[in-house]
Order: C-alpha cells, then structure tokens, then sequence
C-alpha cells in the first residue's frame, strides 16, 4: 500500500531543469515541503512561483563540498529534518570519446556525477540516522547499468560508480531505516542532450521518456512504504534507439 508523503521534508538537487524540476513538481503536487537546489537560481524561483505548497529555494553547486554542508545546515535550521533526498543534479560532455576526453572534462563530469552525490549523501545520512527513517534518490542512468560509448567513458564510469555507492548505503544503513534506491533512466528528453556529439532530433526527443515519466516515478518511490526497499530500477523509452540501431 502507497504512502502519502504531505508535509514530508523533500530536498531535490538538480532541480533547475529536467528530472529535478519534474520531481519537484509531483513532489509538491503530492503535498511535501520541497526544497530545490541548483546552480541557476533564477530557474529555480521560476520553478518555486509554481509550486502552491510550501517551497524553498537554495541555490548550489554540488561539486562544492563546504557549499553541500551549508545547504543541509540551512534545511536544517528551517525545517529541523530532511525525510528525503532526491539527487538528480547532473551533466555530461560533448568531446566525451577518449580521443577527445580532456582531463578538465573528465573532472568536470566525476565532480558533479559522482563527488556531488557523494557529498549530498554523505551530509544527510547523518540526521537520517538520528531520525531512524530516510530515503535517497541517486538519479543514474542507464549509462550507469551498461557501459555506453554514447554516453562517453566519464559519464558511464560516474554512473556505475554512483549505482555501487547508492547500494552501499542501503548495505550500512538498513538497520537504521534508510533506504536508498539508484533509478537507471535510457534517454530523457532533457536539456542533457544538448550536450551530444549528434545532435538529437525533434522527433526522437518526442518518442523518449519524458522528465514528467521520470517525476511520476520518483514520486511512486517516495510514497513506498517504509519497510519496501527500491534498490534500483532501469527505466527506458519503448522505442528504444540502441535497440533498433538508431
């Protein structure tokens, strides 16, 4: 049986754009306390105007560390818990093959992809602990479940990475009522494809996921009961363009 989550204390990064706003918006709509992050601040208050619930809106960069624990501090004064974390913040590179990877680039995508999520996680399984109760959300991809010369080496190392870190938290953190679950999306028609070599056309975009399908889902997993552990899910468009040569 599904949970309601009103009045939960949500915190979505990555929440400017894409599957964050998404997850944002379902987030709210279902009654929780949201708070979003992300670096462009403007598109954040777009976003918040929007939101009828009680919102809140905390501009950052995840790849910062100290920047992480000032976010978490400032949550916590104003709302003493945080029930639930959604992780989503994320990019990628255009120049991602290896004869083409800088070694700027690939810091760029392990600092944001991997160190970001290990920093948001490690500042709040803390208080989760405390609290015997919490969940995190680590938005992977697929690149995340097989390697993908699409998605480059950067990316597809940060995203397995992130799946081995997800699940390691459920592996110390069970007895304390955490959970955390890695969701694998294949191709979202998000900002994200921008950044591809090919370009993606109109057309394939309108036949992928949606970050609204990716919104739906983290809320279904926010409102799991507590004793059901989502530990990961793979979810990718019907018309799936590595399937069918595309």
């Amino acid at each position: 049986m599904l949970t309601d989550i009103v009045d939960k204390v949500v915190w979505v990064t990555g929440a400017s754009s894409g599957i964050g706003a998404a997850a944002a918006i379902a987030l709210s709509q279902a009654g929780a306390k949201v708070i979003l992050s992300g670096r462009r601040e403007e598109k954040l208050h777009a976003i918040a105007d929007n939101l009828k619930h009680e919102t809140s809106v905390a501009p950052l960069d995840v790849s910062i560390a100290e920047a992480v624990t000032q976010v978490v501090d400032q949550i916590m004064t104003q709302y003493g818990r945080i029930d639930i974390l959604v992780h989503s913040a994320g990019l990628n590179v255009t120049d991602r093959a290896w004869p083409k990877l800088s070694t700027a680039d690939w810091q760029k995508v392990i600092n944001v992809d991997l160190n970001g999520a290990f920093y948001c996680c490690h500042s709040v399984l803390p208080m989760m602990q405390k609290q015997q109760d919490g969940l995190i959300i680590n938005i992977s991809s697929w690149a995340g479940r097989y390697v993908s010369r699409v998605s480059g080496g950067a990316y597809s190392a940060a995203k397995h990475a992130l799946n081995a870190m997800t699940e390691s938290i459920n592996q110390e953190y069970c007895a304390d009522g955490i959970r955390a679950c890695a969701i694998c999306p294949g191709e979202v028609a998000t900002e994200i494809l921008d950044a591809r070599p090919v370009p993606v056309s109109t057309e394939d975009r309108s036949r992928m996921v949606q970050a609204e399908d990716l919104g739906d889902l983290i809320l279904h997993v926010c409102r799991t009961p507590a004793h059901v552990c989502l530990n990961e899910i793979t979810i990718s468009p019907t018309w799936n363009r590595g399937y069918i040569g595309r």
